[in-house]
């Protein structure tokens, strides 16, 4: 008993510090918080994702005390709302009233992830402008036209960066290599063309088609389909008929699936390569398919959106996005949506302030080693530096559904596995 009051004090005092550890840990992150206003279309895929990207990565600064601003630590919070901009006959202006809520309603002090359509984006430019709002988009918008008009009115624009992919580095730094390391190892050379009927996704399919013919490929057709098709065995049809041997599927809607599963079921010799196909990106896309998903191919534009060892932080996000979605990193949009916020945390301690002057200079001196490999941006158009090498810049991803999993098989830094056909193929 005498033993045990001994021990009383010590006990009691290694109490007290570890709940002034515990108190003093939460008041680090106790100043008035950053508040980031994310427009999201957030019941597509391309939303969700990057909604859940950021959170994780709000969770985990604030959980290690905030951001530093100056001599101050403070949390991060997020205000998401839906911008709808993914939804047929939605009109760009319903994302641009989201936009102007969360800088007006919300106090956002800053903007990370969309809106998600191109168009939307590119319109809501002049209100970031306005109102002179440090942007990142994180998902969505593939077109050049974002950073070239940040290129060309620089002074107007510079608050917009975007930290993911785009269409042009795609198309000729990820699938033309892609298609012609198919070409070399199975003598491929068939290309029959697939697309979704929306500005994007049209010219796209063109500049694919331009540069695969100069590239030895002989473009035997092309189908191009409204949003919200669901019957694509006309042009699989077509597709069998002319001996395609590889179809090039870009399709941002979830019927996408549908296509794969006509395809499967009609046997169609021709390997499905989705440039853009959202429905094969997830996860649940084999369950959904029951399986008629195998082998297609699909890009998820930034490393970490599916798993591989791109970086030493590409597998620390994925099972931390696991542990807490229960489910792996989605696909286009999660880890360039989780990364951005990570990367406005370093530039804004860095600028020491949160006026966005000082942190578009922060943003535009970044050099960080992220989850898709080196985070940096070009300076005069605030597009992110990409690369086909992690320790060059930011590396995309193509995978391929192997046996109920996704096989990273592009490009070859990063690779998980190899290009397989169809056993259908084969014969």
């Amino acid at each position: 008993m005498k033993k045990a009051k001994r021990w009383l004090p010590i006990f009691f005092l290694a109490l007290a510090l570890l709940g002034f550890s515990v108190l003093g840990h939460e008041a680090q992150a106790q100043g008035k918080p950053i508040v980031i206003g994310a427009p999201l279309a957030t019941a597509f895929l391309y939303g969700w994702d990057a909604e859940r990207g950021i959170k994780l990565a709000v969770e985990e600064i604030n959980a290690k005390g905030g951001v530093t601003v100056g001599k101050e630590k403070k949390p991060f919070k997020v205000e998401v709302i839906d911008t709808r901009d993914l939804e047929p006959g939605v009109p760009t202006s319903d994302a641009l009233l989201v936009v102007e809520k969360l800088i007006l309603e919300k106090n956002a002090d800053f903007i990370v992830g969309g809106p998600v359509r191109s168009e939307a984006a590119l319109a809501a430019m002049d209100l970031l402008s306005k109102y002179k709002k440090v942007s990142i988009l994180t998902t969505g918008v593939l077109t050049p036209a974002y950073h070239k008009r940040v290129e060309a009115e620089y002074d107007k624009f510079k608050y917009c960066f975007r930290i993911s992919g785009e269409v042009g580095w795609m198309v000729v730094g990820e699938f033309i290599p892609c298609l012609m390391d198919i070409k070399t190892k199975y003598g491929l050379n068939k290309l029959f063309i697939m697309i979704q009927d929306v500005a994007h996704a049209r010219a796209g399919g063109d500049i694919v088609a331009k540069l695969a013919t100069e590239k030895g490929w002989e473009v035997i057709g092309k189908e191009i389909y409204p949003t919200g098709t669901t019957d694509y065995s006309v042009g699989l049809m077509k597709a069998k008929k002319e001996n395609a041997q590889v179809i090039l599927i870009w399709m941002d809607m979830p019927e996408s699936s549908i296509l794969l599963k006509q395809w499967f079921d009609m046997k169609v010799p021709a390997l499905p390569f989705g440039t853009i196909i959202s429905a094969a990106e997830e996860p649940g896309f084999w369950k959904a398919t029951e399986g008629k998903g195998e082998y297609a191919l699909a890009s998820v534009v930034n490393a970490g959106n599916s798993p591989s060892k791109a970086t030493p932080w590409t597998m620390k996000f994925v099972e931390a996005y696991q542990k807490k979605w229960k489910l792996e990193p989605e696909g286009y949009g999660t880890s360039s949506s989780y990364m951005a916020v990570y990367t406005l945390k370093d530039a804004i301690e860095r600028a020491g302030t949160l006026n966005s002057d000082a942190v578009v200079a922060a943003l535009e001196k970044t050099d960080l080693m992220g989850v898709y490999g080196r985070i940096r941006f070009n300076p005069k158009n605030h597009q992110v530096i990409p690369s086909v090498d992690p320790n060059e810049g930011a590396v995309g991803t193509i995978f391929q559904w192997q046996a109920g999993k996704r096989v990273v098989v592009f490009p070859p830094k990063i690779a998980m596995g190899e290009v397989k056909l169809p056993p259908w193929m084969k014969k």
